[in-house]
């Protein structure tokens, strides 16, 4: 049941307050900073800011409410709560930071026991467009041929077989509520992930899908459960409901797709950003901790993100090869090669790593790496 505020507003109409808000004051940051710092410095001012927004007004609003938002530590007390808020404050961060992008978004859900998702808003600030799962939405008709969204940078590695089976044309977009409204909108029939996402990136869009009457689930048809132990959600179909017995179908025929785990996620992001020095999948615990080689190399989740991102000792890392993640209870291990030397050449040195890592919740809480030699290639044959 919606509950109202002093000021009148059910849970539904609180949302979109949110994430209309939230959306202006990431619009005017954008303004003021689009082509003057890079596009992910933008990204995360604009994140900090709508996070900080969106949480004073929660406090403020539902105070007995629990929380769990991207830029935020993960309360753990959340899993004891009947009410929780699942927030992202910019979804599509990478497209907020490139001119002429408008496929990003604000997402503001509330999950409630035994209910699942009972009020959600989806705002898309550069279309002046906010939906919310207290709206009153409009039949609208199938395209043809069929249209599939996916992400631009991550899509399903069945994409194309899905798509070929259903004679669907295939549209690359960022942020999952961008491609959730259009399914919504009726623009596409059909948005499909698969490889990796969390509970904030689609509470909020299937909330406002679900209410829209459109068919919310996993890829193998089961439901989306949200506020769990770890909140990692790794896949999600929302379609027009007519359609999705055959996408479904379509999806198990062509699928191997090997679900992993939150933890072994956050991990390999970790190892990722080793190559890339893109720390913003990363989540760290705020008193997070590394020791390399018997060093201590970290004493902050902070400081850990900016060395991933800035520190001189990662630049020459060339590649990652051999990866294998294991997990057993709230720790994982990694083991890999690396290769330090310059792009485009042989490898210089080669080492092999070995690392644990902590995760007791939705963050890396601990990092312990053990670094040794490694023989060339040609030297174990």
């Amino acid at each position: 049941m919606s509950e109202t505020t002093p000021s009148g507003s059910t849970d539904a109409e609180l949302a979109a307050q949110l994430a209309e808000v939230a959306g202006a004051i990431l619009l005017e940051i954008r303004a003021e900073g689009l082509g003057i710092v890079d596009g992910r410095e933008l990204g995360r001012r604009g994140d900090k800011a709508a996070d900080a927004y969106i949480l004073d007004r929660l406090a403020e609003l539902r105070p007995d409410d629990a929380v769990l938002s991207e830029e935020s530590a993960d309360d753990r007390t959340r899993l004891e709560a009947s009410r929780v808020w699942i927030i992202d404050p910019l979804d599509g961060s990478k497209e907020y930071g490139l001119p002429g992008h408008t496929d990003w978004a604000v997402h503001v859900a509330l999950w409630e026991r035994g209910q699942e998702i009972t009020a959600a808003a989806v705002s898309q600030p550069t279309l002046g467009e906010v939906y919310s799962s207290g709206d009153s939405f409009a039949d609208v008709p199938p395209n043809s041929p069929l249209r599939i969204v996916v992400s631009g940078s991550r899509p399903p590695a069945f994409t194309d077989d899905v798509a070929a089976e259903l004679g669907a044309e295939v549209i690359p977009m960022g942020s999952a509520g961008a491609k959730a409204m259009a399914v919504v909108r009726g623009d596409v029939d059909a948005y499909l992930h698969a490889g990796g996402q969390w509970e904030w990136d689609s509470a909020a869009p299937v909330g406002v899908a679900a209410a829209a009457g459109l068919h919310c689930s996993r890829i193998d048809g089961s439901p989306l459960r949200y506020n769990e132990s770890h909140p990692y959600l790794p896949d999600l179909v929302i379609c027009r409901p007519e359609l999705a017995e055959t996408i479904l179908s379509a999806i198990a025929k062509h699928s191997n797709e090997s679900a992993v785990s939150g933890r072994v996620a956050m991990a390999r992001e970790y190892v990722n950003a080793l190559l890339t020095h893109d720390a913003t999948k990363v989540r760290f615990a705020p008193d997070a901790w590394r020791v390399e080689n018997g060093e201590r190399t970290g004493d902050t989740g902070a400081f850990i993100s900016d060395e991933l991102e800035n520190g001189q000792q990662y630049r020459g890392i060339i590649a990652i090869r051999e990866l294998t993640l294991r997990e057993w209870g709230e720790s994982v291990v990694a083991r890999y090669l690396l290769d330090l030397g310059t792009p485009g050449q042989p490898p210089a040195v080669t080492v092999f790593v070995t690392e644990y890592f902590g995760i007791p919740a939705g963050e890396i809480q601990s990092i312990l790496a053990i670094i040794e030699p490694h023989p060339n290639d040609e030297e174990t044959q």
